[in-house]
């Protein structure tokens, strides 16, 4: 994302305007745009003409166009943004008022007004601007038969490919079929490879089974490369790195970028923060109950208490649409950091935001024991 001005007043309000140059930054796109935000882009508008004679025609011009956001929509998996809203500028081409859908594209400025840009906001702008935020890795999660394939960036974890196949039982007068039927699923996964993965922005591919599969795998791949002459494997053969996994499952990434063989390659990466901080937070909730909570009302205690070491925080709550609750979340990752604590906001598209959504999207490592919280009944932590 490009930063290309930012004017803000003294009262909180003002405008930014920005420049979103890859797919990744339309998931931060997403979460500064809400409802009541004025958005100015660029937009196609189908125009009906008619002539001299009474025929009518219709064309469609790109005009800039400045609504008041209704409603915002994300795909994720094409990683495009709408935004719905009515017209609050004068156009020759749309009345005032009227309703139109922006659809923001890369390498497109668009501008955004709030009437208070948060902390939360602004450091959503500092990331998303940040280069260095952009430490991209891909992992390959694979038992005999399925494999699924994924970029996982600063922000998000796509799945681009799932490789699903059937492979006959080693058994005795099978052992040939058997071979036969694992090189076609390792050839389908390197494809996926070589499709998927740009070694040019990936720093470090993992590659992670059950059992040895992972190093079947990956010398049949380097066998493979030198044969076929596939040098964008042969010249990033060091970025390749074998790791355990349970199973070929989605959910067995985080167990694969939670293992210490990789922590040290994947240690500038945003992914590999939360892995470990809802790691500590697990075992903490095990072995020192008295100092790991979850829950608002739990963790706005701790943070009164100033006892917070680590929050760890959801970047849905900060999409809720009821301002006050999102308000509530504000404050509290405000006061944490005024307090000394580290605040790690969580994507809700990695696998670690997953599972911190399923503990209400807040929790809290603690530097002190607070048994009295354990006894707190808390209403709030209905997810």
């Amino acid at each position: 994302m490009k930063l290309i001005y930012k004017r803000l007043d003294k009262d909180g309000g003002g405008e930014v305007a920005l420049v979103p140059e890859e797919s990744e930054d339309m998931w931060h796109a997403y979460n500064l745009v809400g409802k009541g935000d004025s958005l100015r882009a660029t937009t196609i508008r189908k125009v009906q003409t008619e002539s001299a004679t009474g025929s009518v025609g219709s064309n469609r011009v790109r005009t800039m166009l400045t609504i008041r956001v209704e409603n915002v929509e994300f795909d994720m998996q094409a990683c495009q943004l709408r935004v719905k809203g009515r017209n609050i500028t004068e156009n020759q081409y749309v009345k005032m008022g009227a309703y139109h859908t922006l659809d923001l594209e890369t390498n497109r400025k668009f501008n955004l007004g709030k009437q208070h840009w948060d902390s939360i906001h602004l450091d959503r702008i500092d990331m998303a601007c940040d280069p260095s935020q952009h430490a991209d890795l891909a992992a390959v999660v694979m038992h005999e038969g399925i494999a699924n394939l994924c970029l996982i960036t600063a922000s998000m974890t796509l799945f681009r490919a799932k490789i699903d196949m059937s492979i006959p039982r080693k058994r005795k007068g099978m052992c040939a079929q058997h071979e036969k039927g694992l090189q076609k699923f390792f050839d389908n996964v390197i494809q996926a490879i070589l499709r998927h993965v740009n070694f040019e922005v990936v720093k470090c591919c993992l590659v992670g089974s059950p059992g040895f599969v992972k190093d079947q795998f990956f010398e049949y791949m380097m066998q493979q490369s030198v044969k076929l002459d596939q040098r964008p494997i042969i010249e990033n053969k060091s970025k390749f790195v074998l790791v355990h996994s349970s199973n070929g499952f989605k959910h067995a990434l985080g167990e694969i970028l939670s293992d210490p063989a990789v922590t040290s390659k994947l240690s500038d990466t945003k992914a590999a923060g939360e892995v470990r901080a809802l790691d500590t937070f697990y075992t903490m909730l095990q072995n020192e109950p008295s100092k790991a909570f979850y829950g608002l009302k739990h963790v706005e205690k701790a943070n009164e208490a100033q006892a917070i070491e680590t929050l760890l925080i959801s970047d849905n709550l900060f999409r809720s649409l009821d301002f006050a609750a999102r308000k509530q979340y504000v404050t509290l990752v405000d006061s944490c950091r005024e307090n000394g604590g580290d605040v790690k906001v969580f994507s809700s598209l990695h696998i670690s935001g997953e599972q911190l959504d399923q503990l209400t999207g807040v929790a809290a490592i603690l530097r002190f024991p607070m048994p009295e919280l354990e006894d707190t009944t808390d209403d709030d932590d209905e997810a």
